[in-house]
Parts: structure tokens; sequence; C-alpha cells
């Protein structure tokens, strides 16, 4: 090797690509053995814990509100049936007196 100014220049052998499989860049799907970036796969399983924690949520709520609604519905109708049973005793208390 030779060194110019501290920079190495390397030899003729240093100059050539690689080699390459031929297979497995005409054929990428036959590729099964693939490198995986790390950092990315890491924000991509944060994004979905994420994704599956927010959804989670929603759904509790969603199921909390339909409770309550349900609840609500449930005082409204037995409110209105007190008062209709009320107003009919009312009425043929009245219809009894006369």
């Amino acid at each position: 090797m030779e060194e110019t100014n501290g920079i190495s220049l390397g030899s003729d052998s240093d100059k050539t690509f690689p080699a390459v499989d031929i297979d497995k860049e005409l054929n990428p799907g036959r590729n099964t053995n693939f490198e995986v970036d790390p950092v990315s796969s890491h924000l991509v399983a944060t994004k979905e814990i994420q994704e599956q924690s927010k959804a989670a949520r929603t759904q509790k709520e969603r199921e909390k509100k339909d409770a309550l609604q349900a609840l609500k519905s449930a005082i409204i109708v037995s409110a209105i049936t007190v008062v209709v049973a009320g107003a009919i005793f009312a009425i043929t208390k009245k219809l009894k007196e006369k």
C-alpha cells in the first residue's frame, strides 16, 4: 500500500467491488436471510404498541360511555313510569272524591 500525506491509497485489489450473490439480487423473494435495521424495527414496534394502547383506551372509554348511557336511560324510564303511575293514582283519587 502506498501512503501520501497519511492517506492510504490501497492496492489494486481494494479498488474492486465486493462479490455479490446474483441469485439473491435477481430473486429477492427467495432471499430469506435479510438484515433488519434494529432502530427502525424498534420504532415500528413502539408505534404499534402505542396504537394498541390507544385503541384499548378508546374502547374502554366507549364501553364506559355506553354503560352510563344505559344507566341514564334506565333512570329516565323509571322516572317516567313513577310519574305516570302517580298521575293515574291522583286521577283515580279525584274521581272517587266526586
